[in-house]
């Protein structure tokens, strides 16, 4: 078997095992034998320890001498892993994981952009202005893909710029929150005309050195978000 081939079953193997696992209907406890495993994916064992050992990378598994691979319990997963939100996000614990990540948004973006408006270099000032255009030029239409590769870019910049390693690392978190709740309609069909103005606005702050001013108007965009999650998913 090609090198390509093997990654293509051990990802079938993940796509499948992955969200089975943090949608619960593997409780914690649970212990899943990689032979019974391999012969119902029908790949080799190879291939299933593979899968195995990414998903003990996201402690989502545990494996053990004589035991097996156990499942551990959620408290103890990698919940910042952009792997596991996205499995998440599909499963039926949709709602309250876009809140608790929404609430994260919340706690972490304003403070970014008040970093960001006192020394964001002259291109990623740019870059912000480029992106927050993007996303007023795609904010009718039903162009929710192109708007969400705007979106995306514009709050990665502000992470980035902050000057905050930790902060910058939540770049894909936010990236899995902003695709999870547009893939699955967790949004208005066109964005809120309020929000987009507000990231316009954001730019604008940043450029102009205002960190007071940028750290508010970032604080009413998550607590928009968190307001549109009251309506579509309460």
């Amino acid at each position: 078997m090609t090198t390509t081939g093997a990654r293509g079953l051990h990802a079938r193997v993940l796509d499948t095992l992955g969200p089975a696992i943090t949608a619960g209907e593997y409780p914690p406890g649970s212990v899943l034998r990689t032979d019974e495993l391999a012969q119902r994916f029908e790949v080799s064992r190879s291939v299933m320890r593979e899968a195995v050992r990414v998903l003990e990378s996201m402690h989502l598994v545990a494996s053990r001498r004589r035991v097996g691979v156990t499942v551990r319990p959620a408290g103890e997963w990698d919940v910042f892993d952009p792997q596991v939100i996205r499995w998440r996000l599909a499963g039926a614990d949709r709602s309250r994981q876009l809140r608790s990540l929404t609430v994260l948004r919340s706690a972490v973006e304003p403070v970014a952009a008040r970093l960001t408006a006192r020394q964001a270099t002259a291109e990623q000032c740019a870059a912000l202005t480029v992106h927050a255009r993007g996303m007023l030029a795609t904010a009718r239409g039903h162009q929710r893909e192109a708007y969400l590769v705007h979106d995306i870019a514009f709050h990665r910049t502000v992470l980035d710029a902050s000057g905050n390693e930790m902060f910058a690392r939540l770049g894909d978190v936010v990236a899995e929150v902003l695709t999870g709740r547009t893939h699955h309609r967790v949004m208005f069909e066109d964005p809120d005309p309020a929000a987009v103005t507000l990231h316009v606005q954001v730019a604008e702050a940043v450029r102009e050195g205002d960190a007071a001013r940028a750290e508010a108007l970032t604080r009413q965009i998550t607590v928009g978000a968190l307001h549109e999650l009251d309506v579509l998913a309460p």
